[in-house]
């Protein structure tokens, strides 16, 4: 006879008796405890939705309702008990993340934009299967962890892969497949012969199987030209051979689609081959780009005379719209367009272990080179965005980022790619021991530039004068230090406006949507005060906030002190009026299921519609006409004023042939003494019934009888299932639960908001005024010890690029917020002397803006767009003008060419691959987000004060 182990039959016993939520959130401590501790790449993970998530945690955690993926936040420790249980959830529901429309001919596909903690949470393959045995659902959602950057391997979750699109070349057959970024050509080449088939033309053959494919610069949604083996032939051996070229082992050697038609090369001047290339810096870019992949890309035909240049749009390759925006004002600036125009090559510092071998500067020249060509079709920025997520990760893939932290990347990028100091001194700096601030000054700037000298430096950096004060000794400690860009603070409380529906719970008036202001850093206690004014609350009533989802109560808002941020712009809010001595009474739900048209009606198939309602049943209610009683208050509000019966009497009877073998309770409205024209009904028998079913703990509906309604002692909540039938909604206008406005609707289009002493002028002086530091930022050596000094601000070189950054975004632990305020900021003339502290200087602190980085929209999604103040109209060769900037006209003769200003200098939309004209008008708006000055002479400036300042009141 066998003998079983004991260990193993007492662990098959533990697995098919379902756990307590004590023992559950242990397992899954344990397993994701050993899931991290051996974390390396190729480890998979699931993709959850964060809704049944945190169903989840509030019932392992009820006394917690902590949302975080990790289990090891809120732990409780010891033998602490729960304060409450919380239910348990049901099967793991991820439909909400996913992409409509996909089927599963290659696998569901998440929805794009998602956002870790607000959408889904993402747990190791071991605690997956262990919750997918406990709860069972789906879909799954499995994703590899990868390493990414250079010098240091971050593990990161791969949300979304590369989706493909393989396009059979001789049949046009097209086929979806996903791939991680960090697979190679070589997985996918197998069985097939693939072409970059960006924009439909042949741009490469993939050929090198160890290259990765974000090496390659596949871009989500982008065509693959797939060609296959046919009759022992390749679709490409005739082009093959034509061009005298072998291939071995199924791989096709590369195939020049077409010559470049630059006439320029990466870094050079012109070059005389009947207009193509003939030099091409390879070795700089260490040969992960070809001249086929790099000519080839939509809408560049070179730098050729006539026409317009600097009008030319770049596509967007998936949520890159900030990437499109920060370029533009960049390629629009013009100390950057005189320099990146002619020959750059001897600027490029290869040797500086601070930059990117001088591969980031030399794909910016290229692409600013293709925008100020005279062609006015969309460029693909492929090549710059992969050598952008080459050397700063954080940018890699297809998620929406920061236009600000792009543009800081790119000019200190630029500055080390570009910086003359080959060998950077060591230089110690000195006390100022009571010397005068302008000497002090000139001796940091000194040093600064010894170290760091650039296009970027020349034209973009200037200095802060930075004082310290002990509030113990009053030691002075004075620095002064560079700095790229201004970011200003926006001095403004930004509200929020969100729309609540309102149900009275005792059935005295219809659902009525309320649309309030609150802060956006608000909490739901705020909301609720804010509700109660609108709805006019009475003192003997409350509010009970609850956010609806799938027709379901899917939580409580009942946390006074839960963040509005928690709240999204697209969830459905419901608040409810009860007695405010609710929370004493049995409170009594709702949920309503009507007959589905689309199957047979005999198959009697019910499907969820509507808002729940709730409402709370009087002391000492114990039967079950109680309950009928309380559902015919509470939907009378729904009654249709001329087809609704008079509902005197309730009679309860039981159906003489239930539905599902169920032994439902039917609620039926009978006419009483009346007039008949006060009971006038849609039926002939003048009669409508409910069919009224008990919800369990379990979710499952069970008839209404005695035995059941032993809950009304034993619970503080009852759960009711009302089936409407098709009577029930003619005598009943049920669209008053359905459709309920969401709490936001959000849009591109932004409304200009005018508030006044909110201007740049405000938003500067917010900057510059004195404030006080964290206790331990400053080491006084006067006192030998940490102290809470102050610090202010002062301006004291301004350069000739000044880049205005309004902090727009502000993020903390709990929450992230956008502040809309409108900034009024000077078009033209805007003055900075008294606030330059560097006196004695006859540079002019005046300054015209010429170019504005907007964003449309709220945290963790919206739009980046562009205004432009173009002055480069035409291009023309042979110059006879010496290099004169920023005069009326900018040439360069080392090439043989010059730039004719446009005496207009029009503004112009840049929105992605369309470009507009705008006019001053349409500049200041509410989503200026980074402002580009550039200083005024002192003849522009005389010119200018004859014409107003542009400080008005938007219209």
């Amino acid at each position: 006879m066998t003998v079983l182990d004991a260990d193993c039959v007492m662990q098959d016993i533990i697995d098919a008796v379902p756990c307590s939520p004590e023992d559950e959130k242990s397992i899954v401590k344990e397993l994701w405890d050993a899931a991290e501790l051996n974390e390396k790449a190729g480890d998979a993970y699931y993709v959850v939705s964060s809704r049944w998530w945190r169903s989840w945690k509030e019932y392992v955690e009820p006394e917690e309702g902590c949302v975080s993926a990790d289990p090891n936040s809120t732990l409780v420790q010891g033998s602490r008990k729960s304060i409450s249980k919380g239910c348990r959830p049901g099967k793991i529901d991820n439909d909400d993340l996913v992409l409509d429309g996909t089927d599963g001919s290659v696998g569901l596909q998440l929805r794009t934009g998602l956002q870790e903690v607000d959408d889904y949470e993402l747990v190791p393959e071991q605690v997956w299967n262990r919750l997918l045995e406990w709860y069972g659902g789906g879909p799954a959602f499995s994703r590899m962890l990868i390493s990414q950057g250079l010098s240091t391997k971050d593990l990161v979750v791969e949300v979304y892969p590369l989706c493909l699109q393989l396009v059979v070349a001789h049949t046009g057959d097209v086929s979806v497949v996903q791939i991680s970024r960090k697979g190679t050509v070589g997985q996918l080449y197998d069985q097939i012969c693939i072409w970059d088939y960006f924009n439909k033309n042949k741009n490469a053959l993939l050929m090198a199987q160890n290259r990765t494919l974000e090496d390659c610069q596949l871009l989500t949604g982008q065509d693959i030209l797939v060609e296959v083996e046919i009759d022992g032939a390749w679709p490409s051996d005739i082009v093959k051979s034509n061009y005298g070229m072998g291939s071995s082992n199924n791989e096709l050697a590369l195939v020049p689609v077409e010559p470049s038609r630059s006439s320029f090369s990466i870094a050079g001047g012109l070059s005389v081959c009947n207009g193509h290339s003939t030099e091409f810096v390879s070795g700089s870019l260490n040969g992960s780009m070809n001249l086929v992949e790099r000519d080839s890309e939509a809408g560049y035909d070179g730098l050729s005379t006539g026409g317009y240049s600097g009008l030319t749009g770049l596509q967007n390759l998936g949520n890159t719209c900030f990437m499109n925006s920060a370029l533009q004002c960049l390629v629009h600036t013009p100390p950057l367009v005189e320099f990146f125009l002619r020959d750059y090559s001897k600027e490029i510092n290869k040797e500086n272990p601070l930059g990117m071998n001088g591969e980031l500067a030399l794909e910016f020249g290229e692409l600013l080179r293709k925008l100020w060509s005279s062609c006015q079709t969309p460029i693909a920025p492929r090549a710059f965005k992969a050598r952008l997520a080459h050397f700063a990760p954080q940018f890699s893939g297809y998620n929406q980022h920061d236009s600000q932290e792009l543009l800081a990347f790119l000019l200190d990028g630029l500055h080390e790619d570009l910086n003359r100091v080959k060998l950077k001194p060591y230089i110690e700096s000195k006390e100022p021991k009571g010397r005068p601030d302008e000497e002090v000054a000139a001796e940091y700037w000194a040093n600064h530039k010894a170290r760091n000298d650039s296009i970027i430096v020349d034209f973009c950096q200037g200095q802060y004068k930075s004082t310290l004060v002990c509030p113990v000794c009053s030691k002075v400690s004075v620095t002064f230090d560079p700095f790229m860009y201004l970011s200003l603070p926006l001095p403004a409380i930004e509200t929020r406006s969100m729309t609540v529906t309102v149900f009275c719970g005792d059935g005295s008036e219809s659902p009525m949507p309320f649309t309030v202001n609150v802060q956006k850093q608000g909490h739901c206690r705020h909301l609720t005060q804010e509700l109660s004014i609108a709805c006019c609350l009475g003192a003997d009533e409350c509010l009970l906030l609850v956010e609806v989802y799938n027709h379901r109560i899917y939580r409580y808002l009942d946390n006074p002190y839960e963040p509005l941020s928690a709240i999204k712009d697209d969830d459905c809010i419901v608040a409810y009026r009860l007695p405010s001595k609710h929370e004493k009474l049995l409170r009594l739900e709702l949920l309503h299921q009507r007959s589905d048209v689309y199957f047979d009606i005999h198959k009697s198939q019910w499907k969820p519609f509507g808002t729940p309602l709730i409402t709370c049943l009087p002391e000492g209610a114990q039967t079950a006409a109680d309950i009928q009683e309380a559902v015919r208050t509470v939907i009378a509000p729904l009654c249709r004023k001329k087809s609704c019966p008079c509902p005197d009497g309730i009679k309860a009877s039981k159906d003489d042939s239930p539905r599902d073998g169920e032994n439902d309770l039917l609620m039926e409205n009978y006419d009483s003494d009346m007039g008949a024209e006060n009971c006038s009904t849609s039926s002939g028998n003048g009669k409508s019934s409910f069919q009224l079913l008990l919800i369990d703990d379990r979710g499952l509906n069970k008839s209404l009888d005695c035995d059941a309604l032993v809950i009304l002692n034993t619970s503080t909540r009852i759960q009711i299932t009302v089936r409407w039938s098709d009577q029930n909604e003619d005598l009943y206008d049920t669209s008053l639960l359905e459709n309920l406005p969401d709490v936001s609707k959000s849009g591109f289009v932004m409304k200009k908001i005018w508030q006044e002493g909110v201007t740049l002028f405000s938003c500067l002086d917010t900057f510059l005024k004195e404030e006080p530091l964290s206790p331990d930022d400053m080491y006084c050596p006067g006192c030998k010890e940490h102290r809470q000094a102050t610090k202010k601000l002062d301006l004291w070189r301004l350069p000739e690029i000044l880049v205005v950054h309004l902090k727009r975004f502000s993020y903390s632990r709990y929450f992230k917020n956008k502040l809309d305020t409108f900034v009024n900021f000077p078009v033209c003339n805007l003055d900075l002397t008294k606030y330059v502290k560097r006196k004695g200087m006859l540079e002019s602190y005046m300054y015209e803006l010429y170019a504005v980085s907007n964003h449309y929209g709220g945290m963790g999604g919206g739009h980046y767009t562009a205004y432009v103040k173009v002055s480069f109209s035409s291009l023309a060769f042979d110059s006879p003008y010496s290099h004169v900037y920023p005069m009326s006209i900018c040439s360069f003769c080392d090439l043989g060419f010059y730039l004719v200003l446009d005496e207009g200098n029009k503004w112009y939309s840049f929105d992605d691959g369309h470009v507009s004209p705008a006019s001053t008008n349409e500049i200041r708006t509410s989503a200026a987000y980074v402002l580009f000055y550039r200083r005024l002479r002192e003849d522009a400036v005389a010119g200018e004060s004859q014409e107003q300042n542009s400080t008005e009141r938007p219209k």
